[in-house]
């Protein structure tokens, strides 16, 4: 292995830690969302808040950070969305202890967390700045973090899951906070410090553009929940976030130095991973609670549901880590074979079979398990080669940025499509059914439809715009790098 393999190693070895905290953070609470909800004195419907709050943040953030990594360093803007994402978590940890303002400060603190979201993209723009910008070193490193990640849910769930029963909820909590805070020590002494960066500065105009858009936006959908479609305020909130887009869009094309770089966007090889990132963002992130809620729902009661109990979920959500890990895993020879974005494509289609399988079989814990792999592994492909390609398509100086928006457009589909779940999951039955307060299954088939669709979109817009590969353009990767050691 010559020295340029083995710094990258030991950076990969580095971040695969921040991975395994981040993945903590995403499979920790969901098992014990309900017993949080007790804690803070709220019901389980309020928990909603704490998603939306996150997802807001999430949105706002990416974008910011994403953009001052590329000014100033991807690994001091790692270390610090890493000190806030600590600082979050151990607001969240505190919160039960506050009293009748409990509720208010976890919020606050799980806005505070979504800074992590950030951490993938940082790490791939890294990873790909010591590959010396080779694309097959950055897409293997993209796959291992992502493992790494799907490791970090996979022991944060089955953790919190043991844990409830036996240990209070705030120090419980206690430990993502601890994990994350670890993360701090281990990027500053296992990432190098960042080469000079070129000079720059923050698009202000912009930033406060694309803060109002994506808060008019964000508000509509939440009035969508609180309302429901048919009022008109949800639909002139989001009427005036589009327009607000509109002219953020007219803005930053003039702008020197855009915060969102229209003109990167826009271009032919990276919208359409862009796309797929929304798209993908509907399942991944916009179907984890209702898949949650379906599987708790008894179905004695309710006539559909698996009855599982909160440990049970814990062990679900496990399982299907396994299966994202595996799609993690598949993304290097499948890329070898087919090329990356066909490699997507098969990612894409492979989640919206998952989810069509879900409309005529969801009677039985084996059919919904069959369904959470089909769908896992092709999840865990897309998370794996998003970052990866968005790099790869953007200009060096951009990367930070390309990589960061795939996230944002991840959250920003994820956002709507749980605006549009919530309305077809509302609830139905008077006072005196006992199915009062259960969802509609009709609204759970509506929920894999959607899932399923945007997914076969995504598929097709990848094959639409897949370059045709030359023979030998995609030589076998090493365990960190090329078999071509020319580089």
């Amino acid at each position: 292995m010559n020295r340029r393999a083995q710094t990258l190693f030991a950076v990969v070895g580095a971040l695969s830690v921040v991975e395994v905290a981040s993945g903590v953070l995403q499979g920790f609470y969901t098992p014990v969302f309900t017993d949080v909800a007790r804690a803070l004195g709220i019901s389980d419907g309020d928990v909603n808040w704490f998603e939306a709050a996150q997802l807001v943040a999430s949105a706002l953030l990416v974008p910011v950070l994403a953009r001052l990594a590329d000014l100033h360093g991807h690994r001091r803007v790692l270390l610090v969305s890493t000190a806030v994402t600590a600082l979050g978590s151990w607001v969240m940890a505190v919160a039960p202890a506050t009293g009748a303002a409990g509720f208010g400060v976890f919020v606050v603190g799980s806005a505070l967390q979504g800074a992590y979201v950030v951490w993938l993209p940082l790490e791939v723009a890294i990873v790909h700045r010591r590959a010396a910008a080779d694309d097959r070193r950055t897409r293997r490193a993209a796959g291992v973090l992502v493992a790494f990640l799907q490791l970090g849910v996979l022991a944060g769930a089955l953790t919190s899951g043991a844990l409830v029963e036996s240990v209070p909820v705030p120090v419980l909590l206690a430990i993502p906070a601890l994990v994350v805070t670890a993360c701090l020590v281990v990027v500053a002494v296992g990432v190098e410090p960042d080469p000079p960066r070129a000079p720059g500065r923050l698009d202000l105009p912009g930033l406060g553009l694309l803060t109002a858009a994506l808060l008019l936006v964000m508000a509509g959908l939440v009035a969508v929940r609180l309302l429901g479609p048919g009022a008109a305020l949800p639909w002139v909130l989001v009427a005036a976030g589009l327009a607000t887009g509109a002219q953020l869009v007219r803005v930053e094309r003039r702008a020197a130095e855009p915060l969102v770089d229209v003109g990167v966007l826009a271009a032919r090889a990276q919208w359409p991973v862009q796309a797929t990132a929304f798209l993908s963002g509907m399942s991944v992130l916009g179907a984890q609670i209702p898949l949650s809620t379906y599987a708790r729902a008894d179905p004695a009661v309710t006539g559909y549901g698996l009855g599982a109990e909160a440990s049970f979920v814990s062990v679900l959500i496990g399982l299907y880590v396994l299966t994202l890990l595996t799609g993690a895993l598949l993304l290097t020879p499948l890329a070898r074979w087919l090329g990356t974005r066909r490699a997507m494509a098969a990612g894409s289609a492979t989640v919206a079979v998952g989810y069509a399988l879900w409309l005529p079989l969801h009677d039985t814990t084996g059919q919904a398990l069959t369904n959470m792999a089909v769908a896992g592994v092709g999840s865990g492909l897309l998370v794996a080669a998003l970052p990866a390609a968005a790099v790869a398509a953007a200009p060096p100086a951009r990367t930070g940025f390309a990589a960061g928006m795939t996230n944002c457009s991840k959250t920003v589909g994820g956002a709507i499509a749980s605006a549009v779940f919530a309305v077809a999951l509302a609830s139905t039955g008077g006072i005196e059914d006992p199915t009062a307060g259960a969802a509609p299954l009709s609204g759970y088939l509506t929920v894999w439809a959607v899932c399923s669709a945007t997914a076969a979109l995504a598929a097709v817009v990848l094959l639409v715009t897949a370059e045709r590969r030359r023979p030998g353009t995609e030589p076998v990767p090493g365990l960190l790098g090329s078999t071509d050691q020319s580089r």
